[in-house]
């Protein structure tokens, strides 16, 4: 149910993710919502938005341990391109979908998608800090990132067309190519590549 509950904020926003469709998405009784979600459907959203939150989190510390930087941050980009693509650009981000909602009944909702950015920007910030970057810069890069990807999953989404990922990758891939090497005490890494992604 978290995850029917999670592929159906990507594709339809946390309005029309009712306990119904949940129900007919992953062909869960009835019963079982409120046996395994006592506070109902937002407490079945919450635990969707962790549970993306907790995936997305999880390709961050894994692109951690990359020698380089970029690649890591390229990669990134090209695993959300290729969703869109791969969903005919229904699928977007699902920590959005809460976010961007009023949920007046539900204000948790909006704490646990903010939850969900911070840790997403702290981990990119780690990633930054242990190449060198000062923590100032690295948090600003993590949050600038954690934007721009935001910003051109939504724009792809309303243009059926992968242009605004693309571009917001190539210029953060050449920002990050210039602060690396700018950085204090910089060595011969990360080495530039002939194209972004």
């Amino acid at each position: 149910m978290i995850l029917s509950a999670a592929a159906l904020l990507r594709e339809y926003g946390a309005s029309a993710t009712s306990v119904d469709r949940v129900l007919a998405h992953s062909g869960a009784p009835r019963g079982s919502v409120y046996h395994h979600f006592p506070g109902g459907r937002t407490q079945l959203i919450d635990e969707a938005v962790a549970l993306a939150g907790d995936f997305i989190a999880g390709l961050i510390d894994a692109a951690m341990q990359a020698d380089d930087p970029v690649e890591a941050i390229d990669a990134f980009f090209v695993l959300w391109r290729d969703r869109l693509v791969e969903s005919d650009f229904r699928a977007g981000c699902p920590i959005v979908a809460v976010a961007v909602e009023t949920n007046d009944d539900a204000p948790q909702l909006a704490r646990s998608a903010a939850t969900v950015f911070a840790r997403w920007q702290e981990a990119l910030a780690a990633l930054f800090l242990r190449h060198g970057l000062t923590e100032e810069r690295s948090r600003r890069l993590g949050a600038f990132i954690i934007a721009a990807v935001e910003g051109a999953v939504i724009m792809c989404r309303a243009e059926q067309s992968t242009a605004p990922i693309e571009g917001a990758a190539a210029e953060i891939h050449d920002l990050l190519l210039h602060t690396l090497r700018d950085r204090p005490g910089a060595g011969t890494e990360p080495r530039p590549k002939t194209e972004a992604p």
